[in-house]
């Protein structure tokens, strides 16, 4: 296991750790060198490689970490939100809930930079069919509508996913992210999680694969983590969803990750050659 999954452990368990354990954890991590061994300003670069680093706990501590998270302030972030562009036309909801979590875990949950993308989700995001939003930019009609009257359903999943992970790092102390939070559970869970309604097929590309760190899209990955940290295993409407991962397990236990993105500065956590330690660990965790 490396050092990096260790943390993660400790971290998930609540365990006390000392300054010199954190930073042994981190220095001693083959997932941390790889992380941080090259590096391009650019948006799309930082943009996901803040992602990846974002999973591991404390690694705002690392100097690498915190010249990724200056740059994605200073060129993505906006008074409105966070824009994949750093054009305010390109603020969708998918960058903009990915960035918000990742700042999220890195400690910058009351940062300003998170609370423009908090408001942009609460001001701007719709949470089913037929509701019209009143953002008036147009980034939002390109790549088949984010917001169109059947909503983008990877934007919702990923709103989801932010907003159960800002609620754990502050408390659950707003009011207004849990009912947003139920929302969107439920449109979810109309969907069996992963569900067309019209014919039961899977609503998106890479939608039921396995994939680690998120990237844009949404993934089994996302799917079980909004799943576990909004409570939803004991709902039936995921029992399809619990069945399909328990297939994809492999016959000496664990779970390989079956999908890497392409992309610069996305670096997957485990290759597809092996069972990937970092996904057994979270489905287990889930009880799957």
């Amino acid at each position: 296991m490396d050092s990096a999954l260790l943390l993660r452990t400790k971290f998930d368990r609540g365990d006390s750790l000392s300054d010199a354990e954190i930073q042994t954890l981190l220095t001693e991590s083959k997932l941390v060198e790889k992380l941080t061994k090259d590096y391009q300003e650019d948006r799309f670069f930082c943009l996901f490689r803040l992602m990846a680093l974002s999973e591991i706990p404390y690694a705002q501590r690392l100097p690498y970490t915190q010249k990724v998270l200056a740059f994605v302030s200073d060129h993505l972030a906006l008074q409105e939100g966070f824009s994949y562009t750093g054009d305010v036309n390109y603020i969708v909801p998918c960058y903009n809930a990915m960035l918000l979590e990742a700042f999220t875990r890195l400690g910058k949950a009351d940062s300003q930079d998170v609370q423009n993308a908090l408001g942009w989700i609460k001001e701007y995001q719709v949470f089913d069919r037929n509701q019209q939003t009143r953002w008036k930019y147009d980034g939002i009609c390109k790549h088949g509508g984010c917001m169109k009257a059947t909503p983008c359903y990877i934007g919702i999943g990923k709103t989801v996913r932010a907003l159960l992970t800002y609620a754990a790092f502050t408390d659950h102390s707003d009011r207004i992210v849990e009912e947003m939070i139920s929302k969107g559970t439920e449109y979810m869970l109309r969907h069996h999680m992963y569900q067309r309604l019209s014919n039961g097929a899977p609503i998106s590309a890479h939608i039921t694969d396995i994939m680690y760190p998120q990237a844009y899209m949404l993934s089994a990955v996302d799917l079980v983590y909004i799943a576990g940290e909004a409570d939803l295993w004991t709902d039936s409407r995921t029992q399809e969803l619990k069945e399909l991962l328990r297939s994809k397990s492999c016959e000496e236990g664990g779970w390989k990750i079956d999908y890497i993105y392409s992309h610069k500065g996305y670096k997957a956590f485990d290759t597809r050659r092996k069972t990937s330690d970092w996904i057994s660990y979270i489905f287990q965790q889930e009880g799957l």
